[in-house]
């Protein structure tokens, strides 16, 4: 595991304790994350959205300093599936 997939799955894991639903975080050249009802970790798999970005700005997400809501409007970060879903993952990080 990369350092930047340890350290997203630990920053995840102390923001979202227990998810209903199912995510997938792809950053770009490091790694995928998962995050379910099972907790966070490294992995791939099916999910019912999938966000796609580069390291900062998963970091920047995950540190509060870039909206995900604004990330995806900028286009800096990519959402396939479940809007719905991915909405709930957003309130969930903020």
């Amino acid at each position: 595991m990369s350092k930047v997939i340890d350290a997203a799955v630990e920053a995840l894991s102390r923001k979202v304790a227990n998810f209903d639903g199912s995510a997938k975080f792809i950053i770009r050249d490091e790694g995928v994350i998962m995050m379910d009802g099972d907790g966070v970790r490294e992995g791939d798999g099916e999910a019912a959205v999938t966000m796609t970005a580069s390291a900062d700005v998963f970091k920047a997400i995950l540190e509060g300093d870039l909206n995900a809501t604004t990330a995806f409007m900028s286009g800096r970060l990519g959402v396939e599936g479940s809007i719905p879903m991915a909405m709930k993952v957003g309130a969930a990080l903020s």
